[in-house]
């Protein structure tokens, strides 16, 4: 599996490549663009984050969901400059790889529920966490066209 540091480090020159346009570019009136979705990696690390240390600490915890789109609205993402969101993602982003790297290996397998739904043992929470980076970052492809 990929690490979260390996995808930042990866994406990076990427996602420097693209325009204040492109950025801000939307295939549809209520479709994030790519500042927002982005912003919404940052918000889903700063959710993510609690998550994290709280799981490697306490076994069977039931911790709240986000409402995302709430999230970035508040973050009003879409009226900052790129290069600012993105290096607000990609250094929260490097802490959480760090985190990531630094949990108790026993830890890993704490169980937590999140928002709802079905328990997941933190190791599958970190490897989802990625999943959903690669997963938006694509999106981010997709809308500027770069």
């Amino acid at each position: 599996m990929t690490n979260l540091a390996e995808v930042v480090a990866k994406q990076l020159p990427f996602l420097r490549s693209i325009t204040e346009e492109q950025a801000e570019r939307r295939p549809a009136p209520d479709v994030w663009c790519a500042k927002e979705i982005l912003g919404h990696l940052i918000d889903s690390g700063v959710n993510n984050h609690a998550r994290f240390v709280r799981a490697s600490r306490e076994e069977g915890l039931d911790l709240p969901g986000y409402d995302q789109n709430a999230w970035v609205e508040a973050g009003t993402y879409s009226g900052r400059p790129w290069a600012d969101v993105l290096e607000l993602w990609a250094g929260y982003q490097q802490h959480l790889a760090q985190v990531m790297a630094s949990l108790p290996v026993s830890s890993l397998d704490h169980t937590l529920r999140v928002g709802g739904g079905e328990p997941v043992t933190l190791r599958f929470l970190t490897q989802e966490y990625v999943t959903h980076q690669v997963h938006h970052l694509a999106q981010i492809r997709e809308r500027t066209g770069v």
